[in-house]
């Protein structure tokens, strides 16, 4: 029953968009019910604009085109106000195009920072202000000049791997640099090849579970122990999945990080133990971003008065403020500011290091 009175028709209709599975799989249990706890405490208080909301999770593990052409046929029924993701940026472009502004889609992890159409508000990291600032971090800090690169072969490694390119002073300090399909379990000559002996660190951009093999398999070869990893796509799901010995020298940069020093972090884990208990799927940094895709659609509805798409883009050219569980936010075009940090895995932990942006 609505906590409003209302019937379902009176509700918000929200599609999360979460890979159920292949490598992104390992996330799902901790996303749905991160969604699950936003929805839930936004519904205690007055909803989105007055009105309850009501989240539905699909499958963006699949081939892109298949999560858009369900998308799409979702969006046909008119029953569909707006969108989160947290999946891979070929389905984000994929579902994107069909759904082509009509309602706003929240895309609630890294992407590799190149233009969006209206309506799509990239809550997650730009690569200026995540992989590539602690790239830089990890030079000025502990001396890694060389690199290598192993990413999965879509358009989020191949285009992070350009920007991180283009901000060194010296291209040559990137001495290899490799791509395999995602859910790889072979990694071709990346780890034979005579030019990983040069690099000082490994930039993995491969994805979920493909993060747990390949770093069982680097930990396997002992270069952990002189080659630092940096690995924008690992969580806690990852550590917890490769064991503690696979996580040595491996910094991973978020913004999402749920650390007890940072706005709402302690509060938040209480509340998430409080709903499912001690042995519900950990509340992970990557799982906190589809948490915070929820309260982001209210802040900036409530914001705006409106779900209305070009409601949003004018208030975005004005730089709308919106509220947070986290705090203030706001966005710089379509992209929401907020701080990123590096940490470092302590076992299957993280340890925050510093603010990158």
């Amino acid at each position: 029953m609505s906590a409003f009175g209302e019937s379902p028709d009176g509700s918000i209709e929200i599609l999360d968009i979460v890979p159920a599975q292949g490598p992104g799989g390992i996330f799902a249990p901790s996303c749905e019910a991160a969604i699950s706890l936003a929805a839930s405490e936004i519904n205690r208080g007055r909803g989105i604009l007055g009105r309850e909301i009501r989240t539905t999770t699909i499958d963006g593990g699949r081939p892109p085109r298949e999560v858009a052409a369900e998308v799409s046929a979702l969006l046909a029924t008119g029953m569909v106000h707006a969108i989160t993701g947290w999946h891979t940026s070929a389905v984000r472009r994929a579902v994107a195009r069909v759904n082509d502004g009509r309602v706003p889609y929240v895309f609630a992890i890294s992407h590799e920072g190149l233009p969006e159409p209206p309506g799509v508000l990239m809550l997650g990291e730009h690569p200026a202000g995540h992989t590539v600032a602690a790239v830089h971090w990890l030079r000025r800090e502990l001396g890694v000049r060389r690199w290598a690169i192993i990413g999965s072969d879509y358009i989020w490694p191949r285009e992070t791997a350009k920007a991180l390119r283009r901000s060194l002073s010296d291209q040559s300090d990137i001495v290899l640099e490799r791509y395999v399909p995602l859910g790889a379990t072979d990694f071709g000559d990346f780890f034979t090849h005579p030019d990983l002996d040069r690099a000082d660190g490994v930039v993995v951009l491969l994805v979920g579970a493909d993060v747990v093999r390949f770093n069982r398999r680097f930990a396997a070869t002992g270069r952990s122990a002189d080659q630092v990893r940096v690995s924008p796509a690992a969580d806690e799901n990852v550590l917890l999945g490769g064991g503690a010995g696979a996580n040595h020298n491996l910094y991973v940069p978020s913004r999402f990080f749920l650390d007890d020093r940072l706005p709402d972090g302690r509060h938040r884990k209480a509340r998430y133990r409080e709903r499912y208990g001690e042995f519900a799927p950990a509340l992970t940094s990557f799982s906190n971003a589809t948490y915070e895709a929820i309260h982001a659609l209210r802040g900036l509805a409530e914001a705006v008065g409106s779900l209305h798409v070009p409601s949003i883009q004018r208030a975005l050219a004005t730089g709308v403020r919106y509220e947070t569980p986290s705090g203030p936010r706001g966005f710089d075009g379509n992209q929401a500011v907020q701080p990123g940090y590096l940490a470092r895995a302590e076992g299957v932990e993280f340890v925050l290091l510093d603010r990158i942006s």
